[in-house]
């Protein structure tokens, strides 16, 4: 979570929530999105706001794997909060949208964001290269690079 907040700390739109990352047990999506929904309404004093999911095309396509999403989750958060979808090279985060029911029912819902300028870093690429002992150097700010050697982390495949 710390690494979220040196990320975002000059996003004025953008803050980190350690609520998830504090609970007891695992916590599905569609509870943490839940969560925040009730915290910026009752924050911002407005009922008509909207908390989104967002997610690369990479993310996205996980939905379709076996044991890893349960289909009335998607359904729910999909529909009561929605979507938002960074495109990635590679990914036709439109074809899986328009070829999985539960998202093709909802796609009003759904935005996806195309990429300007491609991008091919992401932060499972980011951990991999850490866990290899690659240099991350000009993909993160150095203040998170710096937060990751201090607290060891990613030093192998498993975190």
């Amino acid at each position: 979570m710390s690494e979220c907040g040196l990320r975002l700390r000059y996003l004025v739109h953008s803050r980190v929530d350690h609520w998830e990352s504090q609970q007891d047990s695992w916590k599905k999506t569609r509870e943490t999105l839940s969560y925040l929904q009730g915290k910026v309404s009752a924050e911002y004093k407005v009922q008509d706001i909207t908390v989104k999911m967002l997610c690369g095309a990479d993310l996205l396509e996980s939905f379709s794997k076996p044991g890893l999403w349960a289909s009335e989750d998607i359904v729910e958060f999909v529909s009561k909060y929605g979507l938002a979808v960074i495109s990635r090279n590679g990914y036709d985060a439109q074809k899986f949208v328009e070829n999985r029911d539960e998202l093709c029912t909802q796609k009003e819902k759904i935005h996806i964001i195309p990429e300007v300028i491609y991008n091919e870093v992401s932060a499972t690429k980011i951990r991999r290269s850490i866990s290899k002992g690659e240099s991350v150097k000009y993909l993160i700010p150095d203040s998170v690079i710096e937060y990751i050697r201090q607290h060891n982390l990613y030093q192998n495949s498993e975190d």
